[in-house]
């Protein structure tokens, strides 16, 4: 069968289906890309883009009323029109919408693009229950599932019977709420908590275990800091027991008393969205709802293939993107692989967090001999100067060799300079070697240099911006 013969299904329309979709009819596939809710899936409607433009506004609040600069800047509180922003941030998300996959879609000659719901009948057949209330079935030689994820509803008593807020409905809330109760201790939560207290609101956040607790325990302790320093309070070990809603009051009851709140953000984690394509029919495996997928994004179904929130990878837009676009190769007669060896992770707080690689306690598992190194902010230029040195970064090196294993930064920037350590674990580089590069003086990711010479000389003895 020629590739301009190859029909293939996508289920979804977000970053992984739209990368797959559009891999596979480069490649010169057939598509039929079928859609039950709006275009474009999670990152660009629900997810990162009208997150980061929420954090993006708290932050200029947050500096209108404080800076370090203070002494000689004047300040005050920003007045915050709650619905006006959200009509600004609406309107981007729109126009992004439209300009990466609405209007992509539109203008595509080889695929098609049906509104509805679709379940697998065997192993080349999807049915499609189409929005308009018809059924359409679908014949495929490959499928794709990019199906995402949705916010996780923990089992607390009460709590589904209040009208809670995901990260979904936050975003577009319409009015500040004065006092916010945050159940969850990840990304999201934090982003979203650091946020809403920035544009007003009276914080608390309520973590099972601790903040961040998966990640290098020094990352939590340093967020923690600095969202206490602005005023939110941190529960940790604390969970809620239940929770009730009378007089438009939330009352949590929890493990460290009653809280009481006017709105209350649950962000615990994500569930995939998988339950309605009839996957145990045609033997696709799952665990815990997500679907498995080998290196070369296949389910344990020859032909069907799955990438993003759907699947068990981390839930990045980028990964899922990449796996797309790597499946969509596959399902046209390649070999495309996924190295998640060298991944970045960020958190848009402020300070933001940005990881890659192995975090010290992760090579030690691995059994490699480790050697590391963190640097206080205090010993940054760029930091200095921007009056903030709160947060760190810390190098993970291999002991013998010197090469690096791990990067973790909680800095201003923190996403920009992590690229630069994906770069080098991906080459391979020692510390020796990311110490001798050139880094432009006065940035942040100059940091990585001088964390980097730390594993030979005291930074504290060199010149401003010795080599």
């Amino acid at each position: 069968m020629s590739d301009s013969n190859l029909h293939i299904a996508v289920i979804g329309s977000g970053g992984a289906a739209m990368a797959a979709a559009l891999k596979a009819a480069e490649r010169g596939a057939r598509i039929t890309l079928i859609e039950r809710g709006t275009v474009g899936g999670t990152c660009v409607n629900i997810g990162c883009v009208p997150s980061k433009i929420l954090i993006r506004a708290a932050h200029i609040a947050h500096l209108r009323k404080e800076s370090p600069f203070d002494g000689g800047l004047s300040a005050q509180t920003p007045v915050v029109d709650r619905a006006a922003l959200l009509r600004q941030q609406q309107a981007r998300v729109d126009e992004l919408r439209d300009a990466k996959y609405e209007g992509i879609l539109r203008d595509h000659p080889n695929i098609t693009l049906l509104h509805g719901e679709a379940r697998f009948i065997d192993a080349h057949q999807l049915v499609v229950t189409l929005n308009e209330g018809d059924e359409q079935i679908v014949h495929f030689d490959r499928a794709f599932i990019g199906t995402g994820a949705r916010p996780t509803q923990p089992p607390i008593p009460g709590l589904a019977d209040t009208p809670y807020l995901s990260s979904t409905s936050a975003l577009t809330l319409e009015t500040v709420p004065e006092r916010m109760a945050v159940i969850g201790a990840g990304y999201v939560a934090l982003e979203l908590a650091q946020a809403f207290a920035r544009l007003g609101s009276q914080v608390t956040v309520l973590a099972r275990s601790r903040l961040l607790s998966s990640e290098d325990p020094a990352i939590g302790d340093a967020v923690e800091a600095a969202l206490r320093r602005e005023g939110i309070e941190v529960l940790n070990q604390t969970q809620a027991s239940r929770v009730d809603y009378t007089d438009n009051e939330f009352v949590l009851a929890t493990t460290t008393g009653t809280l009481r709140a006017d709105q209350l953000l649950v962000a615990t984690g994500r569930t995939p969205n998988t339950e309605t394509l009839n996957l145990n029919q045609i033997d696709v495996e799952i665990a815990k709802g997500a679907v498995l997928v080998d290196k070369y994004l296949q389910t344990t179904v020859p032909g069907i293939y799955a990438a993003g929130d759907c699947t068990d990878q981390p839930e990045f837009v980028y990964v899922a993107a990449a796996g797309g676009s790597r499946a969509g190769t596959n399902m046209t007669g390649g070999e495309a692989t996924l190295d998640l060896s060298a991944m970045p992770g960020v958190m848009f707080t402020d300070p933001q967090v940005a990881t890659v690689g192995l975090t010290e306690a992760e090579a030690l598992r691995l059994d490699y001999s480790v050697d590391t190194r963190v640097l206080d902010l205090e010993n940054v230029p760029r930091s200095l100067v921007n009056f903030d040195t709160h947060g760190f970064i810390k190098m993970v090196a291999e002991r013998d060799s010197g090469r690096l294993l791990g990067v973790q930064a909680v800095t201003a920037e923190a996403g920009e300079l992590i690229q630069t350590a994906v770069m080098a674990i991906r080459a391979g580089m020692t510390v020796q070697e990311v110490a001798d590069e050139l880094f432009p003086y006065l940035t942040m990711v100059e940091g990585l240099k001088l964390c980097a010479q730390t594993f030979t000389k005291d930074v504290k003895q060199l010149s401003c911006c010795a080599g």
